[in-house]
């Protein structure tokens, strides 16, 4: 939905490892950084429209809906989504990351997934933003992020 409108992002987080063949089990949720400018916050409000996005909470398994426009948008640095298609955060500054989507852009890779072109963050940027955010979860997965960066 993102591409069909044209949306600049870059999927971060466990799903853009996974992408690069990184050994790792799945997170609930993909994760994503769009680039902030007006046109594409734009663009990605009409997908979030079309998608029908909500606000994730406990809870309320459908979500909560949500009016958003390109201003709206920016005005969090992070949302937590529900769609049809399930569960979706978005971090305009992802930890460790200061210079947000233009930063990940520099390096991220390109890969195909079930047909489906996406960028993604470098595995480099994957293990720094999960280095700095030190959750559990985060600090998990790392050595098999270690091994497999090595491993290339």
């Amino acid at each position: 939905m993102l591409n069909r409108h044209d949306v600049k992002y870059v999927v971060i987080g466990a799903f853009a490892a996974i992408a690069q063949q990184a050994p790792i089990a799945p997170t609930r949720d993909i994760d994503i950084t769009p680039d902030d400018t007006p046109a594409n916050l734009k663009r990605l409000s009409a997908a979030l429209t079309e998608l029908d996005a909500r606000i994730r909470v406990d809870s309320v398994a459908a979500g909560i809906a949500f009016d958003h426009d390109a201003a709206s948008l920016r005005r969090a640095d992070m949302w937590n989504l529900i769609c049809g298609y399930g569960e979706f955060d978005i971090a305009f500054r992802p930890t460790g990351i200061e210079g947000g989507y233009k930063q990940l852009r520099a390096r991220a890779r390109r890969v195909a997934v079930e047909g489906i072109t996406v960028v993604v963050a470098d595995l480099d940027d994957v293990i720094r933003s999960k280095e700095a955010a030190g959750r559990p979860k985060d600090l998990q997965v790392l050595p098999a992020l270690y091994r497999h960066r090595e491993a290339r």
